[in-house]
This record gives C-alpha cells, sequence and structure tokens, in this order.
C-alpha cells in the first residue's frame, strides 16, 4: 500500500509539472485577441484556459491527498526499528592479561609491530 502511493504520488507530481508548463501565462491573452494565439495553440484560443485549469485543480488535490496519506503513514508507522531492536552490548569477561587497577577506558599502549615512517617537514 506504501509503494503504491509513492507510485502515484510521482506520478501526479509528474503530470502536474506538465500541466502547469502547458499552460499560457496571462500575458497571451492579448496576442489571441488579435488572432496571434489561436493558430499556435494547441486547445485553440479559449479550450486550453478551462481544460487545463480544470486539470490542474484535479491533479493539485490528488497531490495533496497523497501528500497527507504518506504523512499519516509514516508518522504512524510501527516498523522494527535498528536502534530500539539492538541486543545491548555485552561487556568482555575480565582476563588474567588485563590490570584489575587501570582504567576501563585507557587504550593500552603497546610497542609498534614495525617502524612508523618519518613525517616530511612542513613549510
Amino acid at each position: 500500500m506504501h509503494v503504491l502511493l509513492i507510485f502515484i504520488h510521482v506520478v501526479v507530481c509528474i503530470a502536474l509539472i506538465m500541466i502547469v508548463l502547458l499552460q499560457t501565462g496571462k500575458g497571451a491573452d492579448m496576442g489571441a485577441a488579435f488572432g496571434g494565439g489561436s493558430s499556435q495553440s494547441l486547445f485553440g484560443s479559449t479550450g486550453a484556459s478551462t481544460f487545463l485549469s480544470k486539470a490542474t485543480t484535479v491533479a493539485a488535490v490528488v497531490f495533496m491527498i497523497t501528500s497527507l496519506a504518506l504523512a499519516y503513514m509514516s508518522s504512524n508507522r510501527t516498523g522494527k526499528s535498528v536502534i530500539t531492536n539492538a541486543p545491548a552490548p555485552v561487556s568482555a569477561p575480565a582476563t588474567s592479561e588485563t590490570k584489575p587497577d587501570a582504567a576501563p577506558n585507557t587504550p593500552q599502549t603497546a610497542a609498534p609491530s614495525q617502524p612508523q615512517p618519518e613525517s616530511a617537514p612542513k613549510k
């Protein structure tokens, strides 16, 4: 259900973008009054405004409904979380190699097995 709703949301989003890009601006009405807009318009001089405005309204309503539904579904999800279902950390048992008086978070220093390369002098 969640994937289907996301698919519908994306399709409506793309359709809404295309419908808005097909619409003519408000300044094109004057050119259409003198006969310039009717020959180049896809839906004629007056047909585009009613069809595209209705299609924009329908696409905007469906977009808002799917947005609200996706927001509601994501806020009320009861799925498993990686953080809440993680097992508690288990401490390692004490061995004879560890010192009892050493702090638990202090790293043990050991002699390096290989010589470290000298760093280049900074200029």
